[in-house]
């Protein structure tokens, strides 16, 4: 029976209950009539005399004594009639009461082997789904925000209104607002490439005349004026490219609000386009990256959940994370796997990442990730803190949670003072001068590890800012010291592994390094990356594109040169049309080799700020120096 069946049952006892007590009082009532006179007479021994004549004494004292008997026995019955109604009360009130504990007491065991029945089934169907199952419900943030705030406090006094227009679907991904334009197909849509090995490869296409809004698109960029992008979104308030580009102009305007709004309309917009057996959570629905018309799906996912996670809602960034790891789990072309780990450990997901790095491990290698070797340890050491699990299995994940930290600084040693000095702790003395963990261990760190490492650091050094991690990784560096110098041959092992290994970065990693705007990894790109003409629209594109569709050449073809020299001669002299001269190409190699030259200043100029520090003048005991000579 349920829990409402329960209720109701216990509502209808309630009511006869209630029927009961008015029936008794009814018959009360009626017992009490069956024993007064039949006449209205308020004294009994008005009865004694006669209206029709006169008696003798010795009636009148017959009658008297018959009068007193007649007093006493109505006496005798109104106290065996109260007596009566009171065990009648006590008896139904018992009964009462004890139906009603009854429910309760059933109701309680229902819900309780309920929810213990959510929590096994819960578990149950967690193991059995996929590991990158992506679910509806938690692609909302407000799903993530009532949880801990409550809807009173997430919705607040807000009143859905009845909009003039509707929009034409209701989408899974954005809610669409009242202060978006109304909403026109702007020429994007998606067909069914082919079906193969139980996937489905899927493929965004332009028409022809989003192509044409395409090619004003390239225009506005190159002519390096956002305010012609915005023109350009007045006249098509929903082309893609342009929703990216102005989100990142607004974004480093530090108008956040803006940005992530644009971010959203560009999310509805996909989704409408979406094909009718197009899948956000079966899991089997893939997407070419190396196609231009689909990264900017990747790109407006991305930066969805670099919004959410600022927002305070990393549930529902895991869950687009996973979306797109799901995509493409093979290439994974914006490297999505540097960003789970970080996103399991802030919305405490810790099993789901250990499942992961279980399966994975085998045909991916994902212990050779910084970012893996240390959160999975981190995922042990949490998961040992907590209450609900026996002191020996308590200890068991401590023990392994100790190795897998071991295991992870001697792979990684240059990780350990950057992490430290990012949280603001003072090294020992021993670690410090130590040659395993010294400055000697990130000076001869090959760069595609220093990428690797400084990205792990500066994303997630606020996991480790607490008392008790920072006592537990005291400890195990305290080992590792031990293991180094006893000289342990997983030390030497270690070492041959980082000289093979990272000889350099594939280009997922650079572009996911890219599109993070993480300074301290962004400050290790090598010099091929930053050198290249990088737009928000399209970071570090695949060298192996399959274009749909190119641009046809412009009559003035000086202008799409992209270098530095073409565009400021351009910029003055708007008729200056650079292959007409003599030395038409060599002037563009030139203008070419500047901004090569001019890239990497700006990467020099980067890394020197980045590298200043600034340290308090130290006085010398001098008796004879004025103090107030600075005042």
């Amino acid at each position: 029976m349920s829990s409402r069946a329960l209720r109701r049952l216990k509502g209808e006892q309630r009511a006869q209950a209630a029927l009961q007590e008015l029936e008794l009082s009814d018959e009360e009532r009626m017992k009490s009539d069956a024993h007064k006179p039949k006449n209205n007479t308020s004294n009994i021994f008005e009865l004694i005399g006669d209206a029709g004549g006169c008696t003798s004494d010795e009636e009148i004292a017959e009658r008297g004594r018959e009068g007193a008997q007649l007093k006493k026995d109505y006496v005798k019955n109104e106290k065996s009639n109260k007596k009566k109604k009171k065990k009648k009360k006590a008896s139904a009130e018992n009964g009462k009461e004890a139906a009603v504990d009854d429910i309760d007491a059933l109701l309680e065991t229902l819900e309780k082997s309920k929810g213990l029945s959510h929590q096994n089934t819960d578990s149950n169907v967690s193991e059995h789904r996929p590991l990158l199952y992506v679910e509806h419900r938690n692609l909302n943030p407000e799903t993530e925000l009532k949880r801990f705030f409550g809807a009173r406090a997430v919705l607040g006094d807000q009143r859905v209104k009845q909009r003039q227009r509707q929009f034409h679907r209701c989408t899974w991904m954005t809610v669409p607002k009242d202060t978006w334009p109304r909403f026109s197909r702007p020429g994007i849509s998606m067909s069914l490439v082919e079906s193969k090995d139980g996937l489905q490869h899927f493929t965004f296409e332009h028409n022809r005349d989003y192509q044409q809004v395409q090619f004003k698109f390239f225009d506005a960029v190159e002519s390096m004026d956002p305010n012609n992008i915005v023109v350009l979104l007045q006249l098509n308030p929903f082309h893609i490219d342009s929703l990216l580009q102005l989100s990142d102009v607004c974004h480093m305007q530090d108008d956040q609000e803006t940005a992530r709004d644009l971010i959203e309309k560009a999310l509805y917009c996909f989704e409408c386009a979406f094909h009718p057996v197009f899948s956000l959570t079966s899991g089997i629905c893939r997407l070419d990256y190396r196609r231009p018309e689909n990264r900017a799906f990747y790109l407006a996912l991305f930066k969805h959940v670099m919004f959410l996670e600022k927002r305070g809602c990393p549930r529902t960034a895991l869950e687009y994370c996973k979306l797109i790891l799901s995509l493409d789990p093979d290439n994974d072309p914006l490297c999505m796997l540097l960003l789970f780990d970080f996103l399991c450990l802030r919305c405490r997901e810790y099993t789901t990442f250990i499942r992961l790095n279980e399966e994975w491990e085998v045909h991916r290698n994902l212990s050779q990730l910084p970012n893996f070797s240390f959160s999975v340890a981190l995922s042990h050491y949490h998961l040992s803190q907590h209450e609900d699990i026996s002191p020996e299995e308590s200890q068991q994940l401590r023990q392994k949670a100790d190795v897998l930290l071991q295991n992870a600084l001697i792979m990684f040693p240059g990780a350990l003072m950057p992490l430290l000095d990012l949280c603001t702790v003072q090294p020992d003395a021993a670690v410090s001068s130590h040659a395993f963990f010294g400055p000697k261990s990130q000076i001869g760190q090959l760069p595609a590890l220093s990428e690797l490492v400084f990205l792990y650091v500066g994303r997630c050094h606020s996991l480790w800012k607490d008392a008790g991690l920072m006592l537990w990784l005291e400890e195990n560096v305290e080992k590792v010291l031990k293991r180094v110098d006893t000289h342990d041959p997983y030390v030497e092992e270690c070492q041959n592994k980082r000289k093979l290994r990272y000889q350099s970065a594939p280009r997922n990693i650079h572009r996911h390094v890219m599109i993070s705007e993480i300074k301290e990894a962004t400050a290790t790109l090598p010099l091929e990356v930053t050198t290249q003409p990088g737009m928000g629209f399209d970071p570090l594109p695949p060298l192996d594109s399959i274009m749909s569709y190119t641009r046809p050449e412009r009559q003035n073809a000086g202008a799409s040169n992209e270098s530095t020299l073409s565009l400021f001669f351009r910029s003055l002299l708007p008729n200056f049309n650079m292959q007409g001269t003599e030395d038409g190409q060599e002037v563009a190699r030139a203008g070419r080799e500047l901004n090569q030259e001019v890239n990497r200043l700006m990467v020099a100029m980067r890394d020197m700020l980045a590298n200043i520090q600034f340290r308090e003048p130290q006085w010398e005991d001098n008796p004879d120096r004025d103090d107030e000579e600075w005042d």
